[in-house]
């Protein structure tokens, strides 16, 4: 029998480290080739993970709730073949993939519990992450207070819910316990004391699930870090309604898909945005940072009831057709949960349906590191007035508000609002005469 190595997979550029949330296959267990072994969870996306080979589970190195390196050894799995003279080999397979080469070595860290010890690696430095960075740099955390947080993480590493869990506790930390870089509060910190929750019997107790936990920090932070300002307007989709409701038959017969009103209103967004590209933002410190491409997340909602915003990449070079295969590809797979990581990182702008809920408007909250968010609510046929050669008439209109929630510090109320009238303009001079 020949023994193969399941290696804990690299899943973007910016994850360096697994959770192991389900085994699938236990010890003993056959397995096939591309066959579903364990799923990983990632402060991105959750994901299956297939066998390599085909053969039977030998061994299992980590348990489920374990983080783990990328580049990790995690199973072992037989096959028939030659055994190989394996101890070097094993050996060598287990040191980090050059994924992780660089990370400097640290010793195992003291159980959660006990109290902060600095790392004594060569470098005097533990390995961060850069999403733990990017918190500590937005939240203003200094190298000398990040040290001091203790990891529950692979080899003692700050994890983004220990970064978190710091941040939420800080208000109630005692001058003695900060260190001398933080005795002061930065200014724009909003923790506070938690307030207490009182429980009667009848009361049912849910603990959050782990995507509900990183929603909530993410939101969180998104208030935190920007000043959310919200503009309004109604838009007249009658053509666009009256286009799909003659297309959708044909395009489902000719292309294999059903077309929603979502492309129509990427479509509409791509073009407002390149007329004004300074919606399509980055803020870094003291620097905007204008984004070259156009990525457009649409917020998805799952089954389970939690949120997920899988991205549409350079949206703006695809057209109807293309648009609606991207559209349908990428909710079905994420209500699926079959989603890779790349597909949820990289956005520019978000996209989000209030009205798949039957809600008229909202105000959403901007997806970090994006500086706006644009909701669309509901189409309800209402009495309108039309301005035509003859005079103004009233008319029954398909109708429906626009809300767009954007970073006050770099977007204005005048380009946030003539952002929004230009998609809005663009959805109401659809031309509904093309086909498709």
């Amino acid at each position: 029998m020949a023994k193969v190595e399941l290696i804990m997979p690299k899943m973007g550029e910016s994850i360096m480290e697994a959770t192991i949330i389900k085994w699938v296959k236990k010890v003993g267990d056959s397995v096939e080739m591309d066959e579903t072994i364990l799923e990983i969870a990632t402060d991105k996306v959750d994901s299956e993970i297939p066998s390599p080979v085909a053969g039977v589970v030998s061994e299992i190195l980590y348990k489920e709730d374990d983080v783990v390196d990328i580049g990790k050894v995690i199973a072992i799995i037989a096959t028939e073949g030659e055994e190989p003279a394996a101890s070097p080999a094993v050996a060598e397979a287990t040191a980090p993939s050059q994924a992780v080469a660089d990370i400097p070595y640290v010793p195992e860290n003291t159980p959660p519990s006990a109290s902060p010890q600095p790392s004594t690696g060569e470098s005097g430095t533990r390995f961060y992450s850069p999403l733990v960075k990017n918190i500590a740099k937005q939240e203003n955390v200094a190298m000398a207070e990040l040290e001091s947080i203790t990891g529950t993480g692979a080899k003692g590493r700050v994890t983004k819910k220990d970064i978190m869990a710091y941040l939420a506790n800080k208000g109630q930390q005692t001058a003695v316990a900060s260190p001398p870089a933080a005795k002061i509060a930065p200014a724009n910190s909003t923790s506070a004391p938690a307030t207490a929750t009182s429980v009667t019997g009848g009361d049912e107790i849910i603990a959050m699930d782990r995507m509900r936990k990183l929603i909530a920090d993410h939101m969180v932070r998104s208030k935190q870090t920007s000043p959310h300002v919200t503009s309004f307007v109604e838009a007249d989709v009658t053509n666009i309604v009256n286009w799909r409701n003659s297309v959708k038959a044909n395009f489902a017969k000719t292309h294999g898909q059903k077309i929603t009103f979502t492309p129509i209103f990427v479509e509409a967004v791509t073009k407002a945005i390149r007329d004004f590209p300074m919606v399509n933002v980055t803020v870094d410190g003291d620097n905007i940072i204008v984004k070259k491409n156009i990525n457009v997340g649409m917020a998805a909602a799952l089954p389970s009831g939690n949120l997920i915003v899988p991205v549409i990449k350079n949206a703006d070079q695809l057209n109807l057709v293309g648009l609606t295969k991207q559209v349908n590809d990428l909710a079905g797979r994420a209500r699926n949960n079959q989603l890779k990581p790349e597909e949820i990182q990289g956005g520019t702008f978000t996209l989000t349906n209030v009205g798949t809920f039957g809600n008229v408007m909202g105000t959403p909250i901007i997806n970090q590191p994006q500086v706006a968010i644009l909701a669309v609510g509901a189409i309800r046929k209402k009495p309108a007035v039309l301005e035509t050669e003859h005079g103004d008439v009233i008319a029954i209109r398909h109708m429906m508000f626009l809300s767009l929630s954007y970073d006050h510090r770099v977007v204005d109320g005048m380009l946030g609002g003539s952002f929004l009238r230009r998609v809005a303009d663009y959805l109401e001079s659809f031309d509904h005469h093309q086909t498709i």
